[in-house]
């Protein structure tokens, strides 16, 4: 059959032709580009939509980004369905204020534009020694994020139009000052209380779970006795400092690099000199400018007659008082420590006794004389030794450790049952450590690595025991590692945690106790009205938590003051129980006017805040959005 259809193409190609017709007649172009325009739509913004395949990319370039930023970022957490939903609400959003931006008619112009990109720190990395922007370097990171610099420059200029949309909101929002000073009172109000407190400590003594209450406590809680899997690893660290380990320095290629660099070593060069000052600040009028640089000229030309007469010319004439007095001496300077009229005058002089011509500064005019010239001094090789060889063997690592990689990835793949061939290779040290698929919050260094954490967590490495590839963690750091030992998670054994059961079988039975006897007493206050005996009465304020604790506090100030005095029952968990008697409200605490500055600007802050989120909730009613994707469960739905 297939000799057929090579024999006979055109007619093949005829009968394809005739059944593809039909296809179009009964649905339409449309349907086959519809194929690939992006896939179904996932949100509408005025009438316009965002394609699923437009949700994809610009997720992918968010995670990237993410990355990027921070190499260590578990990339699992970047792919969960709460991540994904918060770019498309990115999107949304973007595509809301574009909207806004364009139906208020607003023009991001080229002026605008351009300073906003001189400030953008990346951009201004760019930059020359002569303050020109390297267009090579620029393509290069634009084209990094997938973009022309037309492209790029067209999406920044969008951006600045669409910040403008909320700046507007958010810039001239301001409070109430009725509702600022309620706001401020609620926040200071302090009550007057009476608090009885049932502690669960004070239940605990006494009570001895029996095995079957352990075991029935155990089963109902099961979930928190998982234990995580994990794996005892050996692994090799490649980096910088391992090749530098192996890195020989010879006596001649110290040398070699000792004369090829003394220049840099050496010092600067630094000059003495006088001078006199003949005052003139910045402000004074050109009159007065004028007056003293003739008084300059003058004094130029009688130190020119009689050089050595300078210190006592100095002495007598100049307005300088940190100098005159010596003579106008400045002692010996380096060119970047004075200003740049001054500099360029006294390392423009050739030798030692030279006069300058009249110099203008912010200060006025001077006349100065080059005293000494103190030559930069070259280290010598000894005293150079360990730095050199330092520098030097850094150099030599860095164009090794390229050949040391592809050793290392290589030996790791090739002899993959054992770390220690690359190890005694390159004479790497093997380590140990024992990992979890997720590190603990905060953990830093290569043990830390999602990318190392799923390799080692990978079927081949668990169950073959073979070594991962060869993973950077880093910036010239990579690492391979081989699991020695095994465990999946597994639920505890209830022999294994009984210590740790009695102990919040203990905890959870005492609150109830405490609990109990707080309620009942609660009830027979309650009867009791006016006459219930409870602990003398304490102020509690909103931002004092030492002597109660917060929920207690929280319970109190909310109650009704309408209702006051009144009795209330605050659980508090695993501390136990608390009966509260409020009595009345406290005249509120003075603040210093600083801190009470502090927090007006803090409500200022929120009251804008929550403008600008009113304004943009406004602005997806007005122009119809709609999610057509439901939002992960837990998410509140937009």
């Amino acid at each position: 059959m297939f000799d057929f259809v090579r024999q006979h193409t055109k007619i093949m190609m005829g009968l394809l032709f005739l059944l593809i017709i039909p296809s179009f007649v009964f649905f339409g172009l449309e349907g086959y580009t519809r194929m690939n325009e992006g896939g179904h739509v996932v949100a509408r913004v005025a009438g316009s939509e965002i394609k699923q395949i437009e949700w994809d990319n610009a997720h992918r370039n968010e995670v990237q980004r993410m990355l990027a930023q921070t190499p260590t970022l578990d990339p699992r957490l970047l792919d969960s369905p709460e991540a994904k939903y918060a770019t498309l609400e990115r999107l949304v959003r973007d595509r809301v204020l574009a909207v806004a931006a364009d139906e208020a008619h607003l023009v991001t112009t080229d002026g605008r534009l351009a300073r906003a990109l001189q400030e953008d720190p990346a951009i201004a990395s760019l930059r020359k020694p002569d303050g020109s922007l390297d267009v090579e370097r620029y393509r290069l990171l634009v084209g990094a994020q997938g973009m022309t610099p037309e492209m790029f420059e067209a999406n920044a200029r969008r951006q600045i139009s669409t910040r403008q949309v909320m700046a507007g909101v958010g810039e001239s929002a301001f409070g109430v000052a009725a509702a600022a000073d309620a706001t401020f009172g609620a926040f200071l109000q302090r009550r007057e209380v009476q608090v009885a407190q049932f502690a669960a400590g004070d239940f605990s003594a006494g009570l001895k779970p029996t095995d079957a209450e352990l075991e029935a406590w155990y089963k109902d809680h099961v979930a928190q006795f998982q234990a995580p899997e994990q794996a005892k690893i050996e692994y090799v660290v490649l980096d910088l400092d391992a090749v530098k380990k192996n890195t020989t320095v010879n006596e001649d290629d110290l040398k070699t690099f000792y004369a090829q660099n003394n220049a840099q070593l050496a010092g600067k060069e630094e000059r003495r000199a006088s001078h006199i000052l003949v005052n003139a600040p910045k402000g004074a009028s050109a009159e007065e400018r004028a007056k003293a640089k003739a008084r300059a000229e003058q004094l130029l030309a009688d130190v020119r007659k009689s050089p050595a007469t300078f210190a006592d010319v100095a002495r007598k004439n100049s307005d300088d008082a940190g100098s005159a007095a010596s003579g106008g001496d400045l002692d010996y300077l380096a060119r970047s420590a004075i200003d740049k009229p001054i500099a360029d005058a006294i390392f423009g002089l050739g030798k030692k006794g030279d006069i300058s011509d009249v110099v203008e500064s912010d200060f006025g005019f001077h006349v100065i004389q080059l005293t000494d010239i103190r030559a930069p001094k070259v280290p010598s090789f000894a005293e150079m030794r360990t730095q050199l060889e330092a520098e030097l063997r850094t150099q030599q690592a860095q164009r090794q450790f390229a050949e040391a990689a592809e050793t290392f990835t290589n030996s790791v793949y090739e002899q993959s049952d054992s770390l220690k061939p690359v190890a005694d290779k390159l004479k790497l040290q093997i380590q140990t450590a024992t990992v979890s698929p997720v590190p603990p919050a905060g953990a830093t260094g290569p043990l830390a690595n999602a990318r190392l954490l799923e390799a080692v967590f990978s079927a081949d490495a668990t169950q073959q025991k073979r070594n991962t590839e060869a993973v950077e963690v880093g910036t010239n750091q990579l690492v391979s590692a081989r699991v020695v030992e095994h465990s999946p998670a597994r639920t505890q054994t209830l022999a294994e945690v009984r210590d740790q059961v009695r102990a919040r079988w203990t905890a959870q039975r005492a609150a109830e106790l405490a609990k109990q006897k707080g309620e009942s007493q609660l009830a027979e206050w309650k009867t009791q009205g006016a006459q219930a005996k409870l602990p003398a009465a304490v102020t509690i304020a909103r931002d004092d938590t030492h002597q109660f604790p917060a929920k207690l506090i929280d319970a109190a100030l909310r109650a009704d003051p309408a209702a006051l005095p009144t009795l209330l029952g605050v659980d508090l968990a695993e501390q136990g129980y608390a009966v509260v008697r409020v009595d009345k409200i406290a005249p509120p605490r003075a603040l210093p006017a600083e801190a009470e500055q502090q927090i007006r600007q803090q409500y200022a802050q929120a009251w804008a805040a929550a403008e600008t989120v009113a304004y943009y909730n406004l602005l997806k009613e007005r122009l119809k959005v709609r999610m057509e994707v439901a939002a992960p469960a837990g998410l509140p739905a937009q």
